[in-house]
């Protein structure tokens, strides 16, 4: 039988906005259902930013491997991805919702000025798909054309749906105090909303598809990202909760105003993740109608979570959990379950885990030769853990980030735009090393001959990282390990080299005098 791969994934998930999670706030029956055969607390994103994280879910590579380190550019061509090694293999591959493998334009680019994915259809299925309908999301919808925009324009609504993302705050915050979002209502039909069309077109798909052939599905949706514009159906399941529980370890304090417009927020996001829950329900009805349910390896996912105040934060780009923590949950058909596992994993493990399942090698087929480091795939694949061979594939996790949205143009990285705690001292760059039980942050925002801002998180005795423990003898061989284990990353995982030139003939003759 066909061994078929659905991947779910969610735009700024957060890693207690599932059911299964044990500090839940929310309602997720068909993702817990997922989760019943395996679940992974410990899994974080390579970089809590879009862009970065997804290229590396579909590369196994870190960001930095591949010139995504932070949102913006593109995904060069040349960098193979697991979907082409799929496609090698025989299965049919669909691309259906989010991608964000691209920032060509930059955050400034005119109302429908950006980039059309309609148009560059073939270079999009150039990263590996047989089919694509390609969102570029809620926000990005208003600068570009996308195949969700293409169905508001041949509705007549494409106008009216950028003048209300507009409206509702298209402008990205950082912190509390700069949060722009109104959290506003979708105001137009439900069949309409993005994410609803998203699961759709994914039904559409799995429906038409030839039973005979495996297939790959990515089913990729917009929320919870801002803008908070859930339908008011499904406001109207979740209370409006003002719980003053944010956490604010440095004695921030959050204004009455700023909090209402957190708790419409987070009230929003709930409502999101419910829809897009019955969304993957509906979607997992249709494989169970076509006997494809117990051939299929099913992974849910988001790149990167949300801050929601915490920390005095909004958006992601930050290394706190809230932020570079992710939701994982994997059904692996034909195995007992084996539910909660706490040992660290990383997004970029979910390609090497799909290849696994397919049959591939992904050392082997994520490789290049030439040029040089094209052949460093730091993915590592779980099926040895999702059948209950081993507890965990790798003892940390690494990501980093450069939150250039939160930059200042003209600005280096040396300098801090806004306030974000520690006295100034918390840079836009940063790198991080990750256990079950630690956190090391060492922060990149440092001036020549000056050393960096450093710090370090006991997560058994501390889970919301508010004591800085970078200074406390006790932990001083635990820190030393995380300073090691962090130069060994940066030092051996180097940017892949790219070509462009053309090559000289072989048979090109010299000339003669």
């Amino acid at each position: 039988m066909p061994r078929n791969i659905l991947l779910f994934m969610t735009d700024q998930q957060r890693t207690d906005y599932v059911g299964y999670a044990a500090d839940s706030c929310v309602s997720t029956p068909n993702i817990d259902w997922i989760a019943q055969h395996a679940h992974f607390t410990c899994c974080n994103t390579t970089n809590p930013i879009c862009s970065p994280a997804r290229t590396s879910l579909i590369t196994g590579r870190y960001p930095r491997q591949i010139g995504t380190l932070t949102m913006a550019g593109d995904l060069f061509p040349q960098i193979p991805t697991f979907m082409q090694a799929l496609q090698g293999a025989g299965y049919k591959t669909y691309g259906i919702g989010k991608f964000h493998y691209n920032q060509t334009y930059p955050w400034s680019t005119p109302r429908g000025c950006g980039m059309d994915p309609v148009a560059g259809e073939q270079d999009e299925k150039s990263y590996g798909y047989d089919f694509i309908w390609e969102t570029a999301g809620k926000q990005q919808v208003v600068s570009n054309y996308c195949f969700y925009g293409d169905y508001l324009a041949k509705k007549g609504m494409l106008e009216q749906v950028r003048d209300f993302f507009s409206q509702s705050g298209g402008k990205n915050g950082d912190v509390a105090n700069h949060n722009y979002d109104k959290a506003l209502p979708w105001p137009f039909d439900e069949e309409d909303y993005i994410d609803v069309v998203t699961g759709r077109v994914a039904r559409e798909q799995l429906r038409a598809h030839p039973a005979e052939l495996p297939f790959y599905m990515m089913v990729s949706f917009s929320g919870p990202h801002k803008p908070y514009d859930a339908p008011q159906r499904y406001l109207d399941m979740f209370p409006l909760e003002r719980e003053d529980d944010f956490i604010l370890p440095e004695g921030q304090i959050i204004s009455d105003e700023d909090k209402e417009s957190l708790y419409r927020q987070r009230r929003s996001a709930k409502a999101m993740i419910r829809l897009i829950d019955d969304q993957i329900g509906e979607t997992l009805d249709v494989l169970r109608e076509r006997g494809m349910l117990d051939d299929t390896l099913i992974v849910f996912t988001s790149d990167h979570g949300d801050m929601l105040g915490d920390h005095f934060m909004i958006q992601k780009g930050v290394p706190w959990k809230q932020s570079v923590g992710i939701p994982l949950a994997v059904r692996l058909p034909g195995a007992a379950p084996v539910g909660e596992n706490t040992a660290p994993v990383e997004i970029s493990d979910i390609a090497a885990t799909v290849l696994d399942y397919a049959g591939l090698n992904a050392q082997r087929v994520l490789s290049r030769s030439w040029p040089a480091y094209n052949d460093i795939i730091p993915s590592r694949s779980l099926l040895p853990v999702l059948r209950g061979e081993q507890e965990r594939v790798r003892d940390f996790c690494f990501s980093e980030s450069d939150f250039t949205e939160e930059r200042i143009d003209g600005v280096s990285i040396t300098s801090t735009p806004y306030w974000r705690g520690a006295d100034g001292c918390r840079s836009n760059a940063w790198q991080t090393i990750i256990t079950e039980n630690s956190k090391y942050i060492k922060y990149l925002g440092y001036k020549l001959d000056e050393m960096p801002y450093e710090e370090f998180y006991d997560l058994k005795r501390d889970p919301q990282e508010r004591e800085n423990r970078i200074a406390d003898e006790t932990y001083r061989e635990q820190i030393e390990q995380a300073r090691r284990r962090l130069s060994y990353m940066v030092d051996h995982y180097p940017p892949a080299q790219k070509t462009w030139t053309t090559a000289c003939a072989a048979n090109r003759q010299t000339a003669k005098d």
